[in-house]
């Protein structure tokens, strides 16, 4: 990827336009966690309107629809995604800190309640997997998205000599991914307050067994 060393000079939208957005990002951050606590699907214009107090008349000049709408939190949700979890940990070096980077900052995410119902992709993801549409299309392709970024730190891991050649990428992140899933599921469903400190125990003993002599040391 290649950054310009001059950005070029842009023109400031004009205020009611700035103002308008600002709005629709008031509007989509409340969506999420409605969405986080409710679901996708019971997140309604009306719902919405009556959490804001505003018109549902208001809220249909941003979203036409209740699609529109859900298309938009998903939106929303994965910005928030990429700000709190993936941004943060690909600052770390590559292999092995930067893929346990990506593991950890999920697993805050959810412990520091940024999304008021736990985890909204693996809530959505559950809400909507034997469903069809275009919401759940949007999903899926984000999930694909999170598990080729995983995959890509095992190989950049393994590359830099942190994993072993043998480690099957694909497989390796299946399994963390399903640790991490089932840890969401425990502290959501069954208010278990040490799902996450098992999950990491797992995942960090899953590392360790894949690394390498000369990796280095996880916490």
């Amino acid at each position: 990827m290649s950054i310009a060393l001059r950005s070029p000079r842009l023109q400031r939208p004009p205020r009611r336009q700035a103002r308008g957005l600002r709005t629709r990002e008031a509007i989509l951050a409340s969506a999420v966690d409605i969405a986080s606590v409710n679901g996708l699907d019971g997140l309604t214009v009306g719902t919405l309107a009556a959490h804001l107090h505003m018109s549902k008349s208001g809220l249909f000049a941003h979203f036409g629809s209740k699609e529109d709408l859900q298309l938009a939190t998903v939106e929303m949700a994965r910005q928030i995604f990429i700000d709190k979890v993936t941004r943060p940990a690909i600052a770390a070096p590559r292999g092995l800190p930067r893929l346990w980077g990506l593991i950890n900052q999920w697993l805050l995410l959810v412990e520091k309640k940024v999304f008021s119902g736990g985890c909204f992709f693996s809530a959505a993801s559950f809400e909507f997997d034997g469903k069809r549409g275009v919401v759940r299309d949007r999903i899926a392709t984000i999930m694909r998205e999170w598990l080729d970024v995983l995959a890509r730190a095992v190989e950049q891991a393994q590359k830099v000599g942190h994993l072993r050649e043998n480690v099957n990428p694909t497989r390796l992140v299946y399994e963390i991914h399903g640790l991490a899933m089932g840890a969401h599921w425990a502290y959501q469903l069954l208010d278990d307050r040490r799902a996450y400190s098992r999950a990491r125990e797992a995942v960090l003993e899953k590392l360790r067994a894949c690394a390498t002599p000369g990796a280095p040391h996880l916490p």
